[in-house]
């Protein structure tokens, strides 16, 4: 018999490595944007067409290469920073395992250009689907530009599974996004479709946070920083009245790299217990800085996965980092046991009328107004106004001693035996009597509420309990679902249109579900590259800020993306009832908006549960109440 194993060509095995290596454009933005780093280099461009499939183009002005090395770089397990085993357990760089340029190659058309320093030529190389082209001697800058056009061209059922233009666009520029914050001190620029993305000066890491993240996160920024012998932490943290719904602002960075760790990220989050509203999240960006030895980051070839020797060490350290800032920057509350609030808070007037308030307010004003006129150091006009300001109190003190006189007089006069006092009809005497007359009705009813959350219904068998707000959210993506089939969703125009900004990220997901938002009811139109103007909102929608109502959608969609394989407009009826829905998990009904709720949720067509798979309903038999007596 013929023998049937054979070894493998080296282009097809390339192509299978890149299947790991490779898995979309944003997997050759962070390589080639790592080699840079690993370069020296301390300006890099990013240039995109088309979200990276037709071009992904990255320039630096690194170390460079010579003719040798240019070639020798897309070969297989060809690398510049390990030479021996031991090396893997003391790695600095981005890069070492010498698979990623030759994994590019393999599924690509890629051009490069470098030149040392030293060198009066560079060299170009050009090589499709690891075959050499073409090689030669060019002209070019010191450093290295790297081309990569039509990704996946010679792999169509790979370029098949990429997504939309926006969705592989959101990735590339949480790749992009970072890279820049673990390297505050090198200039990024990022390009798409010849649109200026961002332009990070090289700075500090607040000011590269500003850069990529907005303006307004100036304001919430505190330093975090711990030195130990074992680990040191340092970055910032956001203050928790910034926490925001979404989740994807969180940070960890391991020796400079990115690192993808819940058991770090429960640290924080235990930090900030009790501090931040439930199902927010705050604002953290924490580099770790550890020897080599203790981590080990060849577990994927993502990187993105490490594992330390002693974990529970390290989450104690980042706990105790994140607790120290917040109470450095009074972050969180604190208690003044000196202090007697009840004498020197003026609110708590116990004793007092309003009146005798009032009047102590206005003396002390007329007092010093007095003194302030009389102060020569005080110009001439701010006297002139303080004078016309203690005009408005004069006679003041007169009339709240009479009324105070006129007071006492009258809770001292004998009404008499034959005094009967007049009482004067008026609507308002009608509404308080129709009120009570309800709550009796309701009271007969056999449906009733429990603490604005639950609702409890007679049935033949015992007690039916609905949990309200799981209810409302079953109705509610009944009937988004069926605006997004017929797309007719009804829409309440606002008076003044909110203009509403975004990460670049978020924004480039807003356009990817932009149809099915609008079919909800949203009425949008984009103005910028990371801003859109809101003019309508649905009908259904929360109440509440239309920038906190969309970033709740957008996170719940992420969370739905991550954890659930879900088409758009599945993802995007469930996001927004389980938002809209919130807002009815503690609202009180009345008896008829009840029974309304327990009519449409049995007409619905899975009345026992959410569509995330939640109970919605609860059936207590008359044994199991029984039960609960020992009967």
């Amino acid at each position: 018999m013929l023998d049937i194993i054979q070894l493998l060509p080296d282009s097809i095995a390339n192509q299978i490595a890149a299947g790991e290596v490779v898995q979309r454009p944003a997997s050759v933005v962070k390589e080639l944007l790592e080699n840079s780093i690993d370069a020296g280099a301390k300006v890099i461009q990013l240039i995109i067409r088309e979200a990276g499939k037709t071009l992904i183009q990255v320039i630096d002005d690194g170390l460079g290469m010579s003719e040798t090395d240019a070639r020798m770089c897309f070969e297989r397990h060809a690398t510049s920073k390990i030479r021996t085993s031991e090396d893997l357990f003391k790695i600095r760089t981005m890069g070492f395992r010498g698979e990623a340029m030759a994994s590019i190659a393999a599924v690509a058309q890629v051009e490069m250009k470098t030149r040392r320093k030293t060198d009066e030529l560079g060299i170009s190389i050009k090589i499709e689907a690891s075959e050499l082209k073409a090689q030669e001697a060019v002209a070019t800058e010191k450093g290295t530009s790297i081309q990569v056009k039509n990704l996946f061209y010679n792999v169509p059922a790979r370029r098949n599974f990429l997504k939309s233009n926006p969705v592989e666009m959101r990735h590339i520029l949480d790749e992009f996004q970072r890279v820049a914050l673990s390297n505050s001190e090198i200039a990024f620029t990022l390009h798409h479709n010849d649109s200026e993305i961002y332009n990070l000066p090289a700075g500090k890491l607040s000011r590269r946070i500003v850069d990529l993240f907005g303006k307004n996160y100036r304001e919430q920024l505190a330093p975090c920083e711990e030195e130990t012998s074992f680990v040191s932490v340092h970055g910032y943290v956001g203050k928790p009245e910034f926490s925001k719904r979404t989740r994807g602002e969180q940070f960890f960075f391991a020796n400079n790299r990115y690192i993808k760790n819940g058991y770090l990220n429960h640290a924080v989050m235990s930090s900030f217990e009790g501090l931040i509203p439930e199902g927010t999240h705050p604002f953290y960006v924490l580099f770790i800085e550890i020897d080599p030895i203790h981590i080990d980051i060849n577990v994927h070839p993502t990187k993105t996965e490490i594992k330390f020797d002693d974990e529970r060490t390290v989450y104690a350290i980042v706990q105790a980092a994140v607790r120290k800032a917040m109470s450095q920057h009074n972050l969180t509350p604190s208690l003044d046991f000196e202090t007697d609030v009840n004498y020197t808070n003026n609110i708590f007037n116990f004793g007092k009328s309003p009146f005798q308030t009032q009047k102590e307010s206005a003396d002390t004003f007329n007092n010093g107004a007095a003194r302030a006129y009389a102060d020569p150091e005080i110009p001439v006009r701010e006297r002139t106004n303080l004078t016309n300001w203690n005009k408005l109190y004069e006679g003041l003190s007169r009339s709240i001693d009479e009324f105070d006189k006129k007071e006492i007089s009258q809770s001292n006069f004998d009404f008499g035996k034959d005094f009967e006092p007049t009482t004067i009809k008026s609507k308002a005497n009608d509404i308080t009597e129709n009120r009570f007359q309800r709550v009796r009705q309701d009271s007969e009813s056999t449906t009733f509420q429990i603490h604005n959350q639950y609702i409890i219904s007679q049935v033949k068998s015992g007690m039916l309990l609905i949990d309200q707000r799981a209810a409302y959210e079953r109705i509610l993506y009944e009937k988004f679902s069926q605006y997004l089939q017929k797309h007719n969703g009804a829409s309440q125009q606002l008076l003044f249109p909110t203009t509403v900004k975004l990460t670049p990220a978020d924004f480039h997901l807003v356009v990817e579900i932009q149809d099915e938002i609008r079919n909800l009811g949203f009425v949008l139109s984009i103005t910028g590259h990371d801003t859109f103007v809101v003019n309508g909102i649905p009908a259904d929608s929360p109440d509440e800020k239309e920038q906190a109502m969309i970033e709740g959608i957008l996170e719940q969609f992420k969370q739905n993306e991550a954890n659930l394989h879900l088409d758009k407009s599945e993802n995007v009826a469930r996001s927004m009832a389980k938002r809209s829905a919130g807002r009815f998990g503690n609202h009180n009904l009345t008896v008829l908006e009840m029974n309304m709720l327990v009519e449409q949720l049995f007409a619905s067509s899975n009345p026992s549960y959410t569509p995330s798979g939640e109970s919605t309903m609860k059936i207590v038999s008359l044994e199991e109440m029984a039960g609960l007596f020992l009967r």
